[in-house]
């Protein structure tokens, strides 16, 4: 993989138990599975022999222990604004699950009882995109399958709801960066680097 100066590397976590089976997992701190540490490790493959000038991650568990397994553990800056999306009385649960009380629920249209409404999260996100622009040469970020989709809204200058065009597998690896002076996706949602032995 070739960076250029100013691209920003954003990472999912490893699997998870509740992601594995579709439960949204926001605040509760749920461990990598087998599987999860795994695809850590091809995410540290992937990424061998890129510098990184920041390296910023959320404090849950799962990115953290993401961040350690890839190789980048010793540069690992927390930013709560990193954590995932408190959902509320919908944390745990399946989309399936909550269709049997609401059809056609999605957590982007909700509702969310006692959850984070979607703009905070954007405004998180907001901040974050103002320091991974203004931080110098290349920077790496572990978090949050709808964080990390609601980051890159905002990095597009997109509105938040729009982050649900934006599939993201755990593990993934995206891109973030410039045409000219214009945001860019410069890669999403590669998974090639999990496939075969790990």
């Amino acid at each position: 993989m070739i960076l250029l100066n100013g691209e920003v590397v954003l990472v999912r976590h490893g699997e998870t138990a509740w992601s594995r089976s579709g439960r949204h997992t926001g605040t509760t701190d749920i461990p990598l599975t087998d599987e999860g540490r795994r695809q850590a490790e091809c995410v540290g493959r992937a990424l061998t022999g890129l510098a990184f000038d920041s390296v910023f991650v959320s404090p849950l568990s799962r990115a953290r222990e993401t961040c350690v397994l890839a190789g980048l553990g010793n540069q690992m800056f927390i930013r709560r604004e990193l954590l995932e999306w408190d959902y509320g009385e919908v944390e745990g649960r399946t989309t399936g699950e909550m269709r049997e009380r609401i059809p056609n629920w999605t957590v982007w249209s909700g509702p969310l009882p006692g959850g984070e409404p979607l703009d905070a999260v954007g405004d998180r996100c907001d901040r974050m995109v103002a320091d991974m622009r203004a931080a110098v040469g290349r920077t790496a970020v572990f978090a949050h399958g709808h964080c990390l989709r609601i980051l890159a809204a905002r990095w597009l200058a997109q509105p938040a709801p729009d982050a649900r065009f934006f599939e993201l597998d755990a593990a993934a690896i995206s891109v973030l960066g410039y045409e000219h002076e214009q945001a860019v996706f410069r890669l999403w949602n590669s998974t090639a680097h999990l496939e075969g032995p790990g």
